[in-house]
Order: structure tokens, then sequence, then C-alpha cells
């Protein structure tokens, strides 16, 4: 998750918007009654709510659920997860995206197993320090599995606090920033109700005091919210304008077809970009290179283009067009980077959720 936590210690930047009254117990007990309780990985291991931390970063709950449960189905122990080939782990997380977080998922599993015996640490300073996991991500941790008072400031948190308590500092600016550190350490409250205070932010956040249209009259600090009161809750957080305009980046996704035994060629990525290690159809800027690639592997006897695909990253936008070709392969291979699948083989292996799409959604014979 991004941004920071707090474990309690006495703040240096009090903040300067007073707390709102009762601001813990308030939202405890909202949480009891109104919050999420039947989520897989609520009141389970530290092995499975660090898995479930990992895969909600920029992800959503509806999304991970099904994830989740057939990745604890497939590696059930940090041991497991430890022990597993690295195609293992990228093909399971496959669709997930952001695929740095299951390289590191696997390195902090390792190191879980090496160094603490396979028992996660504690402590939310100590599990900062493991691979893949930030501050706010470490702080849930240890608030739900160790009853820590350590406080999260993941974006949904960033956003209650803003709006509850008034704060138009514009983010991620360090003014902002070290008051909301500063009010989230304030607002702490004692061991015993850290965990469900912990989920009901995140509850808060992502259920009722959204980014857009918030249910304001389900909140329980609807009477005195200072965003609401101030007549546009939508307005807080304050964000800085962009000042880049979005890439958008084109490429020719080349679906090479062996026509003799109906295998498609595969390469492995790179480990750095896009998609890094996982396996996908080569790409080119343009056609003429295209066919140039599927002319060394054998004599082209068929090609068309299918519907081309867009596919948003972080950064920037991807146009992809598809295109087929078939080839009666060459006796030797040309290119070593990259080896003819069968589909059912390519199905499992590690995917790029779009390139899986563009294989499923076509794989009917001509």
């Amino acid at each position: 998750m991004p941004s920071a936590s707090l474990t309690a210690s006495p703040a240096t930047d009090p903040p300067e918007a007073a707390v709102l009254p009762q601001f813990a117990a308030r939202l405890v007990q909202w949480q009891r009654v109104h919050g999420r309780h039947g989520l897989p990985w609520q009141g389970r291991s530290a092995y499975h709510v660090w898995l479930s931390e990992i895969m909600l970063q920029q992800t959503q709950v509806a999304v991970v659920t099904g994830y989740y449960t057939r990745f604890v189905e497939r590696f059930p122990t940090v041991q497991a997860l430890a022990a597993a080939p690295q195609d293992a782990v990228l093909a399971a997380w496959s669709g997930l995206g952001y695929y740095q977080r299951a390289r590191n998922l696997q390195r902090c599993a390792q190191l879980v197993v090496q160094r603490y015996g396979g028992e996660f640490p504690r402590t939310a300073r100590e599990l900062a320090e493991l691979p893949g996991i930030g501050p706010s991500t470490a702080a849930a941790i240890a608030a739900f599995c160790f009853a820590e008072r350590a406080a999260i400031l993941d974006g949904n948190v960033q956003r209650v606090l803003c709006r509850s308590h008034g704060i138009s500092d514009p983010l991620p600016d360090a003014a902002a920033t070290r008051k909301l550190r500063a009010l989230a350490q304030a607002l702490l409250p004692a061991a015993s109700d850290i965990a469900a205070y912990t989920q009901g932010l995140m509850d808060l956040g992502a259920t009722v005091c959204r980014p857009r249209q918030p249910l304001c009259a389900q909140c329980p600090f609807a009477a005195d919210c200072r965003a609401r009161n101030g007549g546009d809750p939508q307005r807080l957080p304050q964000r800085k304008p962009k000042t880049a305009a979005r890439q958008r980046r084109h490429t020719v996704m080349l679906w090479l077809r062996n026509r003799a035994d109906g295998t498609l060629w595969l390469e492995r990525r790179p480990p750095q970009g896009i998609w890094p290690g996982l396996w996908s159809l080569p790409e080119f800027a343009g056609r003429p290179q295209a066919l140039a690639f599927a002319a060394r592997l054998g004599a082209v006897v068929a090609q068309r283009e299918l519907p081309a695909f867009a596919h948003a990253f972080t950064h920037f936008d991807l146009t992809a067009q598809p295109l087929q070709i078939d080839v009666e392969p060459a006796t030797t291979a040309a290119e070593p980077a990259g080896q003819w699948i069968a589909p059912q083989a390519a199905a499992a292996l590690a995917l790029p959720a779009p390139v899986r799409a563009l294989l499923l959604r076509h794989a009917a014979p001509d």
C-alpha cells in the first residue's frame, strides 16, 4: 500500500485541526455493526492477512477475493510459497497486475522461512523491512495479527481523515502528509480495539467515504464531518494537478501458429519493464517487423489482423494490434529466446491478462 504508517510513539507534529470527539470509539462501533466481516482472510494467520494486504494494493476486494482463495489453495503455507517455482507463482498471480508484487511476495516468503523459521515478525517495524511490505501494509498486519497500535495511512484512510477533519493541504505535499501522520497517530485506540478500528478505516473508505458519490448519510461522522459541513465532501482530499499528459503507446502483437501441430510461439519477457518475466506473444513496432520475424521461423501460409485492443498501465495506455500468422516451421528455431508451446500448456503459464484473454477469445480454429 502506498504512503506511511506509524507506531504509537509520541507525535512530533500534533494535528492542527482538533480531533473529532470519540472518533475511534464511533468507528469501532460502526465497524462491528456495518463493516465487512465475511472476507476470507479475516481472523486468520499473518500469512493469510499478508497475502490479502499485498493483493489489495491497487486492487479492489471484489477482484481479490477469488484470486486469494485460489492462491491459498495452491500455496497453503508460507513454506509452500517459498519453495514453489517462480513460474507457478506468476501463473497464480496472472490477472492481478503489478507483477513485481508477485516477485516480492515470494522473496518475502523465502526470507520469512530462512530468517524467522516460517513465523512472521510481530512488529510493524520488522515487517516493513521485508520485501514488498511498505509501512502501511506492515501496520495493517501488525494491527490485525498482533494487536500492535500501529496506524495505517493508505489512500482510503487519507480520504477519510482529510474529509472528516477538514485537511485541505494538497497531497502528496509534505505538509499534508505530516498532518495526516500526526492525526492518524492521535486517533489510535487501545490495543484491544485496534483490529476493529483498522478494519473500520478500510471499510469506511472503501464502502462509504468513496472518492465519488460518498454515502454520507451512512457515515458515523456525518454530523460533524468538516468536508460535508463545508458543502462539498468530494473536494477533499485535494490533489496536486498532474502536469504531464498520459503517454500512449502502440505495438503489433504477433500470434504465430505452427500449421503442423497447432503450437504457438511464446517468449519470456525481460525481468524489467511491463509484464516482467511473464510469457507473452512477441511484440514489434510495426507489421513489417512482425512479418520479417515470422519468416525467420518458417514459411508464411496465412495471416490476418485481429481486432485491436487497449490496456491501461499505471503511467501509459497501450494499444495492441494482434497479427495472427500461420507458418510451416523451419527445421531449426531461429529465435532461442522463445519456443513453440501447445495451447493447453500455454494456458498454465504465467501470461499477461490481456494476452490470455486474446488467446481465449480467438482460440477457435478458422
